[in-house]
């Protein structure tokens, strides 16, 4: 069913940079998303490696057959879906602007030609790339080296996640997220094209898991 290294192995491939959803806690990657991956585990029998890339590298890793599945936050486009299957989507997020206290940006609307960074291949990348023409957008593989970018005043403003945002900001002084969101955003997990078994399993795991309320007991836990 996955990469047939190990048959009692189930690996998920993430960008552990993307809290509350993956991110290192005490050398060890945890998170929603690992949360979830435990349970699907669990479903299958199996023990789950988490293995922590490029966040640009996650669709190849599924593909080449490296990994099982991935999950990073990863948002449905026709470009991805012709690459790897989607699962159902099993969170909700928005994407949301940060910048520092005393910035004079003061709405989504004044970033247009400002110096924005994103995280590479995400969401913020797509959405600002197309939609702020003016803008310069710096693209970091880490969303932490994009925020170190904003407090150095190497950029105006990050564009990212509100949950992992919301993290960010609890623990960086100086730093805000402006009113309102640019666009609102919906995660899935993905498999190589063609694996029904797994996908089908997976998506069996994330519908009773929503049912039972439990993802939304997975976020409060990992941005409490």
């Amino acid at each position: 069913m996955g990469c047939g290294k190990n048959e009692n192995e189930l690996i998920m491939v993430t960008e552990a940079g993307f809290a509350p959803y993956e991110y290192y806690d005490n050398g060890e990657i945890v998170g929603v998303d690992v949360d979830i991956a435990n349970e699907i585990a669990k479903e299958m029998g199996k023990k789950l490696v988490v293995k922590d890339v490029a966040f640009d590298s996650i669709i190849n890793e599924v593909k080449t057959g490296k990994a099982d599945f991935g999950a990073a936050g990863i948002s449905y486009s026709d470009e991805r879906a012709e690459e790897v299957d989607f699962s159902v989507n099993y969170s909700v997020s928005k994407q949301v602007v940060i910048v520092k206290e005393n910035s004079a940006i003061t709405s989504t609307k004044d970033i247009d030609n400002k110096k924005i960074a994103v995280q590479l291949g995400s969401i913020a990348d797509t959405y600002v790339t197309d939609n702020y023409k003016n803008a310069e957008i710096v693209r970091q593989k880490k969303y932490l080296a994009a925020i170190e970018d904003l407090k150095s005043d190497k950029v105006d403003a990050v564009v990212m996640d509100e949950l992992p945002a919301k993290e960010i900001i609890s623990s960086n002084n100086g730093l805000k997220i402006l009113e309102g969101s640019l666009a609102n955003d919906s995660y899935g997990m993905v498999v190589k094209k063609g694996n029904s078994e797994l996908l089908n399993i997976i998506n069996k795991v994330l519908n009773r898991l929503k049912e039972e309320g439990k993802i939304e007991e997975f976020v409060i836990k990992h941005t409490s």
